[in-house]
């Protein structure tokens, strides 16, 4: 369950979190180091470093959910496969059938592939490098490499082999494991450029035999002929306050830097967030979709399933592109976690296949929808649900059984904001998304919300053994969302002087967001301070909620960026929904059907972004500077209000560069790209 709001008393003591009475480190003395393995916490004088062998103090306290025993990561699956051995562990389809793993067989993989690692000369604290989609190879490289003493570290799959090649030398790399041949290129590419890296693993797609890479085959054959000497050597010697793991920034504001995680960070987030979303043992499933390099998905897909014996399905690699939804009906989730965009593309399609269908359907529809955030909202508020609402519930259950979504207990949003228009429209058919709030510094979530403890627009309540403060509150409230807990990070890898900066003297972590409570406890994110617009007046202006306003007014809309840093007024680049080559993820120059049929509600006819460019039609631009007027009806001052626009002639994306790995807007990359379309903004 959520955590309850601290008592007053409660709140002192974590604001002092640097106090012996909440956080104190087991004392170790050198001579009784790892007599007992891999669970023993190793001397630490501070609780953050940036050294890759330092280990740290573990934040204990001295009662309730973090005062708990601090484990490994190879305890923690060691103790699961005890006590579940045959269960479900991960399923992936190949040739039309579902290839399976016990939590028994999954275990005794990666303990072949941990042998393999040190086989082919893995050091301990060095990189061992992930690039490939969601896979049962995936997994069992990434714990392999924990097992061994090394640092799991995954790649995003559309890093270039300039950015592939950053995060391989900046972890010192000594294997890489690659998904087919395209991504091996890549650090074919690269590798005289990487002087740790001595192999290359490659799980599937066409092989050719290269010196010094290897296939999947032949690297678990290796481990099968090792011994098992130096491996239980390397086990015994980690630590629960040690390094393990490295999650990379994705590099929205310059170079990505290195998150180290400890076991401790993993296996305590796995637990107390997996508690908190009332996963049962060996009771759930989740389809495994996101991208593994971002601690999202890994914390949930990876290390939270261990410690629950959570069921995993691989989605196809192709999940993103449309077979998403087959996947989900075919498999059932008990639990799903979707990036906003993903929800985004579920409420596009619905309202695509809506307006497909009869006057009476879309009626009766309309009524239902009407009923479900009606009743939702007056639920949330702990009120009854309108007159009506069990012949609607009968329509809601249709709309969840073809989804996919009939036995999901949780349904979930991370890594990047999501308008309140897709959290009413999923509300409105009985679907609550419930946002989680986080950061990779905070091993993944640090704010949770439930359906049996929610309330729209917020991300939730901490989870329990986590603690929040707001820095420097304003007259309303709003301060800098700050961390403390055994799941905040060790440091940055070789960055003494970031590492610094993210602490203040009292052990908070600095978020960089901008929130504030209610009365509740439910924390609200109301800006960033990195992203903050501090105009030529010097009023201080947070872009995000202006550009989610904006959106909700002009459902044709997007992406926006706000503009206006050291200006003298604020202006908007804003781009449309258009198609998507499915190939390529590029956006495409036709407008997407909803955004086709906005134009029709209007009184065009355009049916492409060019066509909108080349002869702006009247009505085009009357409807649209008439959802600014709204939301400039929504500011809180003049300094806050949209003054110009500027239709971009393409969506931002990926591949594009406009947006990072996980679909955050890159800021400072669409302020050079588009810098002569800026400049006419403010030309005299």
């Amino acid at each position: 369950m959520g955590s309850t709001e601290p008592s007053p008393t409660e709140e002192h003591k974590l604001d002092n979190i640097s106090s012996p009475a909440v956080l104190s480190s087991t004392n170790i003395s050198p001579a009784m180091m790892h007599s007992k393995g891999p669970d023993e916490l190793l001397p630490a004088d501070r609780i953050w470093t940036w050294n890759r062998d330092e280990p740290v103090k573990i934040r204990l306290a001295e009662s309730g959910p973090a005062a708990e025993k601090p484990i490994s990561i190879p305890s923690m699956f060691e103790n699961t496969v005890k006590k579940h051995p045959n269960a479900l562990a991960m399923a992936v389809k190949r040739d039309g059938e579902w290839k399976k793993w016990t939590y028994k067989q999954y275990y005794d993989d990666v303990i072949i592939a941990a042998k393999a690692l040190i086989a082919l000369g893995v050091e301990t604290y060095h990189g061992v490098g992930v690039v490939g989609f969601n896979s049962p190879e995936w997994f069992i490289a990434n714990n392999a490499a924990i097992f061994c003493g090394g640092f799991a570290t995954g790649i995003y799959t559309t890093n270039s082999p300039e950015a592939c090649q950053y995060v391989a030398d900046s972890c010192e790399a000594n294997v890489i494991f690659v998904e087919n041949e395209g991504q091996l290129k890549k650090i074919l590419q690269v590798w005289d450029q990487l002087p740790h890296l001595k192999a290359v693993v490659q799980w599937s797609g066409k092989f050719e035999k290269k010196e010094n890479v290897y296939s999947w085959t032949e690297f678990m054959q290796m481990g099968k002929e090792s011994t098992d000497v130096e491996l239980k050597q390397r086990i015994a010697q980690l630590a629960p306050n040690k390094c393990c793991t490295l999650i990379y920034t994705s590099g929205t504001t310059g170079n990505p830097k290195g998150v180290m995680l400890s076991h401790d960070n993993i296996t305590f987030t796995a637990r107390a967030a997996g508690k908190a979303a009332q996963l049962g043992m060996a009771e759930d499933r989740l389809i495994s979709y996101l991208p593994l390099s971002h601690i999202a998905a890994q914390i949930m897909d990876v290390y939270a399933s261990i410690n629950f014996a959570v069921a995993i399905y691989f989605a196809q690699p192709d999940a993103l592109k449309g077979s998403l939804g087959k996947t989900m009906a075919e498999v059932r989730p008990t639990a799903f976690l979707g990036v906003p965009r993903v929800w985004e593309k579920m409420q596009e399609k619905m309202i695509e296949v809506g307006r497909s269908r009869g006057a009476v359907s879309r009626k009766v529809a309309a009524w239902a929808k009407d009923i479900g955030l009606r009743g939702n909202l007056s639920r949330m508020e702990g009120g009854s649900v309108p007159f009506g609402w069990g012949l609607a519930s009968r329509i809601f259950k249709k709309v969840r059984y073809t989804l996919g979504l009939d036995q999901c207990k949780l349904c979930a949003s991370a890594a990047a904001p999501i308008t309140r228009e897709t959290l009413e429209f999923f509300l409105s058919l009985d679907i609550n998304v419930n946002e989680i709030y986080g950061m990779s510094e905070c091993t993944g979530p640090h704010t949770m919300s439930f359906p049996w403890k929610y309330r729209l627009g917020t991300v939730g309540q901490e989870v329990p053994g986590f603690f929040t403060k707001l820095d420097n509150p304003d007259q309303d409230g709003n301060g800098e969302i700050c961390m403390a807990g055994r799941h905040v990070f060790m440091g940055y890898l070789n960055e003494e002087a970031k590492t610094r900066e993210t602490f203040d003297d009292d052990g908070y972590l600095h978020s960089g967001d901008i929130g504030k409570r209610d009365d509740k406890g439910f924390l609200s994110i109301t800006g960033r301070i990195k992203e903050l617009l501090i105009t030529a007046g010097g009023e201080n202006v947070a872009p995000v909620p202006i550009e989610d306003t904006v959106k909700s007014e002009l459902p044709i809309v997007s992406n926006c960026m706000l503009i206006g840093d050291k200006k003298k007024f604020l202006s908007m680049l804003i781009t449309l929904k258009t198609k998507v080559d499915e190939d390529t993820m590029q956006p495409k120059d036709e407008l997407s059907h909803a955004a086709i049929e906005w134009c029709k509600n209007i009184g065009c006819n355009a049916t492409t972004v060019s066509e909108l460019l080349s002869s702006p039609d009247e009505k085009f631009l009357k409807a649209i500077q008439d959802g600014i007027d709204r939301a400039n009806a929504k500011s809180v001052s003049r300094a806050q209000k949209i003054q110009k626009w500027s239709m971009l002639p393409r969506d931002f994306s990926i591949p594009g560069g406009e947006l990072g790995p996980t679909l955050k807007l890159r800021r400072p990359i669409v302020t050079k790209m588009y810098e002569k379309t800026i400049g006419k903004l403010y030309d005299e």
